[in-house]
């Protein structure tokens, strides 16, 4: 059983990256779900899924890491900020741009899954979940 989606999600897409693999196959959430389509929407991958085993009720998301031409992975790190025994919480003035900009923070606010751009225009708030770049 897993106790944190959102760190085993970012860390199986960390590793993936670095050995070259080109799908990633993690157990379902709704909140990984909307995690993966925001990276897709930064382009650090390119196709995301939703599949059903056929001999269990089990949901899985299949995401396809998104690669350069010259064969080197869009993801080259992450780091998780706020986990399961310590939450962490800011306001959009506290998020500040990742790695001078080529990077992104995710946060989830109340207006659901969004980077840190995002949050210091629409000037929202909320947990701060890791970093990417």
């Amino acid at each position: 059983m897993i106790t944190d989606r959102v760190g085993d999600f970012i860390i199986r897409l960390q590793n993936a990256a670095r050995i070259g693999k080109a799908e990633v196959v993690a157990p379902y959430g709704a909140h990984v779900l909307a995690i993966a389509k925001k990276l897709k929407e930064l382009g650090f991958i390119t196709a995301v899924e939703t599949k059903e085993q056929e001999e269990s009720a089990k949901k899985t998301i299949a995401v396809t890491l998104a690669y350069d031409e010259r064969g080197h992975a869009k993801l080259r790190g992450v780091k998780r900020i706020s986990k399961p025994g310590r939450r962490l919480y800011a306001p959009y003035t506290a998020l500040h741009r990742v790695k001078g900009g080529t990077g992104a923070r995710i946060v989830s606010s109340p207006s659901g899954i969004i980077t840190d751009a995002e949050a210091r225009t629409s000037r929202v708030g909320g947990e701060e979940l890791f970093e990417i770049w």
